[in-house]
């Protein structure tokens, strides 16, 4: 048995939740993974996983077990990284959740020169508005907006992301220009944004000379994907705030109409996230440092 395979599946199984997508993640047999899970318990004399059908648990000595293997595999993947051409030369799969709007308009326009710079990593790009579980579905980092929850995880903040308030023109002819955000829930129809986790409407806020105000606003269609939710503003269902570096192009074409511009909302910060214990992955740091450079570059992410 490869002791160190060994533990890296242990790992694998702990972090993931089950053989399965433990299995799928390091590219093994299901059995193999199995195999290997058995051996290590003998070699270490001890139980470290309870199975069921349904689920995977870990022991008291499993715990104990899998905190100090983590920081051990940490330390020896460190070393090997010094030792070798790693960092000039990143390779391997690079595994990356963005949101929609991100993805379409921000990084798949420009993935072709990371590419180009890091020909031995392979990308998996996971395109997703829900909140994703870094370990157990094996995600290397994640590009996300907002206040982290997570404190546990490792984060860079690479941009600031500000909002405008729009509708479409022929919404503004049918329903008026609103003088208040106040007017917003008396007479008009938002395109509302819904949590994927909770299914609760995201409310819209405004701030103007120190007063502040938040708003839910009616709606007639509630999306919980960023390009359907821009999309349908653009077909007039309603009145939104929308991210400026998506609605920009749209109303510099008078596609759409800002509202209520005298009152702003806070931006919000955007975050390139990853687990700890992969903090020194070459090819995560080479990705993390053109997520920065790329985001700096652009006008409407770097507002304070």
């Amino acid at each position: 048995m490869d002791p160190i395979l060994a533990m890296r599946t242990f790992v694998r199984v702990v972090e993931s939740g089950n053989f399965t997508r433990a299995a799928e993640s390091l590219r093994l047999p299901k059995g193999t993974v199995t195999k290997q899970i058995q051996s290590l318990e003998e070699r270490v004399q001890s139980k470290l996983l309870n199975r069921t059908t349904r689920r995977v648990s870990v022991t008291p000595d499993g715990a104990a077990y899998y905190e100090r293997v983590a920081r051990l595999l940490g330390e020896f993947d460190e070393l090997e990284s010094s030792m070798t051409n790693a960092q000039a030369s990143p390779k391997g799969v690079l595994r990356i959740d963005v949101g929609s709007s991100t993805a379409q308009l921000l990084i798949i326009p420009r993935l072709k020169e990371f590419c180009d710079q890091y020909p031995e990593i392979q990308v998996d790009l996971g395109v997703t508005d829900r909140p994703v579980d870094l370990l157990s579905e094996n995600v290397d980092c994640v590009i996300r907006v907002g206040q982290l929850r997570d404190q546990s995880l490792v984060a860079r903040r690479i941009g600031m992301l500000p909002f405008v308030t729009v509708a479409a023109p022929d919404y503004i002819r049918r329903y008026g220009v609103p003088g208040h955000p106040s007017d917003l829930e008396k007479r008009h129809h938002a395109v509302a944004f819904f949590s994927q986790r909770s299914r609760g409407q995201h409310s819209m806020q405004f701030k103007k000379d120190g007063e502040e105000v938040e708003v839910t606003v009616p709606y007639r269609v509630a999306v919980n994907e960023a390009n359907a939710h821009f999309r349908s503003v653009l077909e007039g269902f309603g009145i939104s705030q929308c991210v400026t570096f998506q609605a920009a192009p749209h109303l510099d074409k008078g596609e759409l109409v800002e509202v209520l511009p005298e009152w702003t909302r806070d931006p919000l910060p955007i975050y390139v996230v990853y687990p700890p214990n992969r903090h020194l992955s070459p090819k995560v740091r080479a990705f993390v440092d053109w997520a920065a450079e790329l985001f700096s570059q652009h006008p409407h992410l770097q507002a304070r």
